[in-house]
């Protein structure tokens, strides 16, 4: 057999656009030339910087617009799934099945991202113009890395054991082709492997990484930040080093008024780590109209459980800059249409909404869960105290592990409500099935979906219209 066609692959969607199908390359005929030389697919200083602007651009697209803030509140007490999807119902109702939409088209994307990411990863070094200076490509190194981390970070906290793809497969031929096949049809690695990858990808780019004033580049202090929250989810924790990143983090404070957050008035504010730049342009923000307005139900609709964890906490300031009520024309079982909540961090409708990937009340709290899991009940209190005195709430103290994990967990809900962390959040801290088996309605009653969590819907199911293209991927229990 002569392998003599081009492959260009993106992971996720499974892509081969040139006719070859993984029966060409089992063949049993012998291998007698070559085949294809693999080329490299990035050749001028242009080509490299328009990658960089397809890795920036994925801010405008579905995963970011809208699933990543469905994964993160819509599975929790922050929130119900709203609209009419019968797949976000599944997600909202922990009865997701295999064949699930948006488990589908989440690994997609995500995959999809990575590839971007390894393509200049794989291929920038070896572009030879002079207009691309060593110093540009050793950077663009290193926001490739911090993004990749970031993607595999999203994909072993959804799916558990992944597969790691590091390269991003142009071509085939005799010399290759076991690496290529490895590429595009790998089986799952571990947990704990998918962590030492992530964590020597962001420990490997922060020195060359851009300066941490750069809010919409892949910066300094989003690679310490995400080496934090890393050692903090890895299946053996290690809270010195979530210390030691944390502490990292260099040229942030928070806003005096909460509000200012969300207002639009403030991009790339100083509590800002890192953010996606809606700019109605390459970035087109349309995800606000997916979570805000009147015109059709919403997703992300604020649950009973979160607006009375607002109320009981006399947290006027935060309820105020996160829940909006209005008079609508539909009503649910959960809500009367004569005063309906839509989640209000995202206000904006013109498609320049920013959003945060990564703000510094999100690290303050990360620092106290550390200080509770380290017996410095004190130094996490003082932590949740900052974040609450900024809203006008008392000081609290903590006496425990389970008194400070609870606390640090409450701050956390009434902080970043509606910015996509509840459910990581919960599954980080072992509380998950605990907390979302007690949701209750307006009323007081128990949801009657709660008690579907289980252990085994911690994870979600591999996709399997993956599994049928990918003999390789076994699929999680329970599914």
């Amino acid at each position: 057999m002569k392998i003599n066609k081009a492959i260009y692959y993106l992971f996720g969607a499974s892509v081969l656009l040139t006719a070859v199908s993984c029966n060409d390359f089992l063949d049993t005929e012998p291998i007698t030339e070559q085949g294809v030389s693999v080329t490299n697919p990035l050749k001028t200083a242009a080509d490299a910087e328009n990658r960089m602007n397809t890795i920036y651009s994925a801010f405008g697209n579905e995963y970011w617009q809208l699933d990543y803030f469905m994964n993160g509140d819509a599975q929790t007490d922050v929130s119900y799934a709203g609209a009419d999807n019968i797949q976000n119902f599944q997600q909202d109702e922990y009865r997701i099945i295999a064949t699930n939409s948006n488990v589908e088209r989440d690994w997609k994307y995500l995959y999809g991202f990575i590839n971007d990411c390894n393509m200049i990863l794989n291929y920038v070094d070896e572009i030879n113009d002079p207009a691309l200076t060593s110093a540009r490509k050793t950077e663009m190194k290193a926001e490739a890395s911090i993004m990749r981390a970031m993607y595999y970070f999203h994909a072993v906290q959804l799916w558990g054991d992944i597969p790691l793809v590091t390269k991003a497969v142009i071509g085939v031929n005799a010399d290759n082709f076991d690496e290529v096949y490895s590429q595009v049809y790998p089986a799952r690695k571990s947990a704990q492997e998918a962590y030492d990858m992530i964590l020597a990808d962001l420990e490997n780019a922060v020195a060359n990484a851009p300066a941490g004033s750069e809010k919409y580049r892949a910066n300094k202090n989003l690679a310490y930040g995400l080496l934090a929250k890393a050692n903090a989810s890895k299946p053996n924790p290690d809270w010195a080093k979530v210390k030691q990143y944390a502490s990292n983090i260099s040229g942030v404070s928070l806003l005096p008024v909460y509000d200012n957050l969300f207002d639009g008035n403030h991009e790339a504010n100083a509590e800002s780590i890192f953010e996606a730049n809606g700019n109605a342009g390459s970035v087109w923000a349309w995800g606000t109209s997916m979570f805000f307005g009147t015109d059709w139900k919403k997703f992300n609709v604020p649950s009973n459980d979160i607006v009375k964890t607002f109320d009981d906490e006399g947290d006027i300031q935060r309820k105020n800059a996160s829940v909006k009520f209005s008079p609508v024309a539909w009503s649910d079982n959960y809500w009367p249409s004569n005063n309906y909540p839509f989640m209000y961090k995202m206000r904006k409708t013109d498609g320049t909404q920013n959003f945060y990937i990564l703000r510094y009340a999100d690290i303050i709290l990360l620092q106290a869960e550390a200080a509770v899991r380290t017996g410095d009940f004190t130094g996490a209190a003082g932590y949740v105290n900052q974040i609450r005195s900024r809203v006008g709430l008392s000081p609290v103290s903590i006496s425990s592990e389970t008194d400070g994990i609870g606390k640090v967990l409450k701050e956390r809900k009434l902080e970043l409500a509606f910015e996509g962390v509840r459910w990581f959040d919960l599954k980080r801290t072992g509380t998950a099935i605990s907390i979302l088996s007690q949701q209750k309605d307006g009323n007081g009653n128990i949801l009657p979906y709660a008690g579907n969590l289980n252990p085994n819907r911690l994870l979600w199911p591999i996709p399997q219209g993956q599994r049928d293209n990918n003999q390789n991927l076994t699929q999680n229990p329970g599914y």
